[in-house]
């Protein structure tokens, strides 16, 4: 057990978690009983709480349903809330009892993570890409669809001239956004931007990081 007066979050970021990662369709997972695991072993009173809504472990919302787990490391408590999603991150909005539970499962994970064991692994996951296409390249057109919100209308923001990514970022983001099968009006539409060259350059590495890992997975499938 790691002294108090150490910085507990550096600590638990060094544990390597990269054999213990889980691939489920294109998207990786950290096992959950490991990272239960490696917790408990770090801080032997370590505890998590899955929040309860009217007795339910779940919020049912118009915009989908929620599971919220709280994580208290060396007396901190974090908490991380997540949506019920299927096999491709898509919001499930008439969820089963099992859909619940891996969720409440995949929330654990992530604020765990907060505290710093496995956090790499969620770089860039927050940007909007498109699925996979299927094999050879076909897209995946006759999936049976899910029923899904209308999409909120998205206000395009003025970007203030020198803070907009360089031409070089562009030319690369375009390259990626072609290699990867990327929507691009799902990242203009996430940014309120009209055009790429408008992304703000404090945002340029995650959009880069995000696409790249994305052709990596397609790359691998």
């Amino acid at each position: 057990m790691k002294s108090s007066s150490e910085n507990y979050f550096v600590e638990l970021s060094k544990i390597d978690v990269n054999n213990h990662v889980e691939k489920k369709g294109q998207f990786s997972y950290l096992s959950w009983p490991f990272a239960v695991s490696q917790l408990r072993q770090f801080d032997p009173v370590a505890t998590w709480h899955v929040q309860r809504f009217d007795g339910l472990p779940f919020l049912n919302t118009d915009l989908g349903v929620f599971v919220e787990v709280s994580v208290c490391v060396k007396g901190i408590s974090l908490s991380q809330i997540h949506p019920v999603l299927d096999s491709k991150n898509r919001p499930i909005l008439a969820p089963s009892s099992f859909d619940i539970n891996a969720s409440i499962q995949r929330c654990l994970v992530k604020a765990i993570a907060l505290h710093g064991l496995g956090l790499n692994l969620y770089a860039g996951e927050d940007l909007p890409l498109i699925e996979a296409d299927d094999d050879k390249g076909a897209p995946a057109t006759d999936k049976t669809p899910t029923t899904q919100p209308a999409p909120a209308t998205v206000t395009t923001l003025p970007t203030p001239r020198g803070d907009t990514i360089t031409p070089a970022q562009v030319g690369y983001i375009n390259k990626l956004i072609k290699e990867t099968g990327t929507e691009l009006q799902k990242v203009l539409d996430y940014f309120g931007i009209a055009r790429i060259e408008n992304i703000a350059k404090t945002e340029a590495s995650r959009v880069i990081r995000s696409l790249e890992q994305a052709r990596n997975r397609k790359e691998a499938a």
